[in-house]
């Protein structure tokens, strides 16, 4: 072992003159171990919430959304086939979406609205099973007088709002009614409730409602037209290079946009909360190494003739300085490694234990969402050395700079 490691090892271990020097340690490693399992936790939270909404996002949302500018689309099956011959694609799926309200014995609630037609591959509802989606959203079935009496599927938040479930009737009203002496009347049907979904995105359960593709288009008077074509893909990271290849396909007047930019904003946001957490915590670390750098000063102050004695044996300056980095770099390394595998075992249990309950009505999910990934932990390791590595620097430069002579004299 090179003398200055063993030097510096020696230096670690408490002496009864040195016993404040340790606690001092004790503490910058203890505020290292802090830091660091802070930042893990946190940062897998906020990983964890990032990861959530994409996948509530996409479970829900098309990857790429095509429309046609101010118009419906009439000619969609022809836009289709298009898409379909031309751009490798898991499926391509028209949608009806419109502002309704929904109206039941019990309450009133607006929603979005959107058609869908199960026999397309691809159409699905998050929460219900595939095999069941054409059970229960039908264009309609026999009344009483031979009415057809159209199925609706709507959110679970949404049926404790309006105070119904599976197989009572509601009122679907929409703007797009007739002209009256008495004025513009709003259309009104009546649906009945063929199901009742959970995707675990309140946001989503509190206000989508699904209805078949052709009773949409009789409620809103659309003919055979659609609001737009949902188009989903393989690599959803691929999305914003295929939204390009079917704009450039179909050329005006149709326009698409991929859920990147749709949600650009809402994920810009979230990665700006990470990084700027990430910045307030490292402070912690910071903190952390000011005493480790208060340490080793002390530690220079004490250990003046210890420094001018190996001078005088011939100690180079850069031997000098090994000597105090190394003592600085394992209070940070243990610090870290310390602070790595508590702040790995917190996040694992919060992920898989789920001490902390939220209240789904005010916040997007009911439990933390946690999610460790190895960049992460890395940048946080890598950043914790760092900063440590830093603190020693300067108590270092100042013990090599000793003059022996004047040390032996004076000190």
């Amino acid at each position: 072992m090179p003398f200055e490691y063993f030097i510096g090892g020696r230096y670690l271990k408490s002496r009864q003159k040195q016993g404040f020097i340790s606690f001092i340690s004790v503490l910058s490693m203890a505020g290292v171990t802090v830091g660091v399992m802070a930042l893990i936790i946190v940062i897998a939270v906020m990983s964890g919430a990032e990861s959530f909404f994409k996948s509530k996002i996409l479970g829900v949302e098309p990857h790429i959304v095509v429309r046609q500018q101010g118009n419906r689309f009439d000619d969609y099956r022809e836009v289709i086939d298009r898409i379909e011959a031309a751009i490798d694609v898991k499926s391509v799926i028209p949608f009806m979406e419109s502002q309704v309200m929904l109206r039941s014995s019990r309450g009133m609630s607006g929603a979005m609205l959107r058609g869908l037609d199960p026999s397309f591959e691809g159409s699905e509802i998050m929460g219900v099973d595939r095999e069941d989606l054409g059970n229960i959203l039908v264009p309609g079935r026999e009344g009483a007088g031979g009415y057809r009496v159209p199925g609706i599927v709507i959110g679970k938040s949404l049926a404790d709002r309006l105070g119904v479930r599976r197989g009572d009737s509601i009122y679907l009203i929409s703007q797009r009614g007739i002209l009256s002496p008495a004025g513009h009347m709003p259309a009104m049907s009546r649906f009945e409730v063929t199901g009742v979904f959970t995707s675990g995105f309140h946001e989503y359960d509190a206000s989508l409602a699904y209805i078949h593709l052709e009773a949409a288009q009789n409620l809103l008077k659309a003919g055979d037209s659609v609001s737009g074509i949902g188009v989903k893909i393989a690599d959803i990271y691929r999305a914003d290079a295929i939204s390009e290849k079917i704009q450039e396909l179909l050329g005006f007047p149709y326009w698409s946009i991929d859920w990147m930019e749709l949600n650009r904003n809402f994920f810009q946001a979230l990665k700006l909360e990470k990084e700027v957490m990430f910045i307030i915590l490292t402070l912690i670390i910071l903190v952390a190494a000011f005493n480790i750098a208060s340490t080793l000063i002390m530690l220079v102050m004490s250990k003046t003739k210890d420094i001018a004695i190996l001078k005088a044996m011939g100690a180079t300056d850069a031997s000098i300085r090994k000597i105090f980095v190394f003592k600085g770099m394992i209070i940070g390394v243990i610090g870290t490694f310390l602070g790595t595998v508590l702040g790995v075992a917190g996040s694992l249990l919060l992920k898989h234990y789920k001490f902390i309950e939220l209240p789904g009505d005010v916040y997007y999910f009911t439990s933390l969402p946690v999610q460790l990934e190895f960049f992460d932990i890395a940048t946080i390791i890598g950043a914790a050395m760092v900063i440590c590595f830093l603190a020693t620097l300067y108590p270092a430069h100042k013990a090599s700079r000793l003059n022996p002579v004047e040390a032996i004299r004076y000190g």
